[in-house]
């Protein structure tokens, strides 16, 4: 059975049916979403892209948190996206406007990793993780494929960004945010993007490449006794940042890779659980 698939980022939303005989991804649409808009003007967009997308089996969603995947309730609050959603339910309010029953929500790092599970870097390890690094940090442990979120094996949730660094909120020393202020901090210059930074790395730029390598720095301090105490055997880096992997690598002294597939892995991903569920 073929699955419908949307993966909401903060700025777009992407339309795809996933076929899980070979886990191919035919991308139908890619449409620009304007996510501080009122509530009914996102679920507009997002309707009429997934009406875009074969119904008749429902519809599974990949999105960022702060959100009740149960429920379907939005818990945005100054994240910069989404504020005019906060305790809206958009799974109500999208089952009304596409006229479909089930429809079945899944956070964008989980999605990730169980893609990359299914079909990529980590395929059928026991135990795994996945960290996608964008605006914020993700991330999810798995179990043989599937999602733990509670024990004293992993951080509340499963999710690393509810814990602190160095007396501070993790996504302060590991996010896009964080390296681009300790760039500019640095240098006194203000880069566009992460991408940028890592273009003058490799470009010979030595601040540059301390930047970058300094957050990964934290990251692997932050994240080694979750290894450990999950018995993680392989990592796999996700989001915007990943694209970095060749000028951090050295910094991660853990079992870690980078997605060869940014742009698919959590389709697959939300694919997969929508068949689980």
């Amino acid at each position: 059975m073929d699955v419908a698939v949307l993966e909401i980022g903060g700025s777009h939303v992407t339309a795809a049916v996933v076929r899980p005989a070979t886990w191919d991804v035919t991308e139908v649409d890619r449409a620009e979403l304007e996510s501080q808009a009122a509530a009914e003007v996102v679920v507009g967009q997002l309707a009429d892209t997934a009406r875009k997308l074969p119904l008749a089996n429902g519809l599974a969603i990949a999105l960022p948190g702060p959100f009740d995947f149960g429920t379907g309730v939005a818990w945005y609050r100054g994240q910069g996206k989404f504020d005019q959603l906060y305790g809206f339910n958009l799974g109500a309010a999208l089952s009304a406007e596409l006229g479909i029953d089930r429809l079945l929500f899944v956070n964008d790092a989980e999605a990730f990793t169980v893609g990359e599970w299914t079909a990529g870097e980590v395929r059928g390890v026991d135990r795994c993780l996945g960290v996608t690094i964008g605006t914020g940090i993700g991330t999810a442990f798995l179990a043989d494929g599937r999602v733990v979120r509670e024990g004293d094996t992993v951080p509340p949730g499963g999710e690393l960004y509810k814990t602190t660094y160095a007396g501070k909120p993790l996504e302060d020393s590991i996010s896009a945010r964080a390296i681009l202020g300790a760039y500019a901090d640095r240098t006194g210059a203000e880069a566009p993007g992460v991408k940028e930074i890592a273009d003058q790395a490799r470009a010979g730029d030595a601040g540059a490449r301390d930047v970058l390598v300094t957050a990964f720095t934290h990251l692997a301090t932050a994240l080694t006794p979750w290894l450990e105490r999950f018995g993680v055997t392989h990592t796999v880096l996700g989001g915007s940042i990943s694209g970095a992997f060749d000028l951090v690598a050295s910094s991660l002294d853990f079992p870690v890779s980078a997605t060869k597939d940014t742009e698919h892995s959590a389709l697959i991903g939300a694919a997969a659980h929508y068949l689980r569920a």
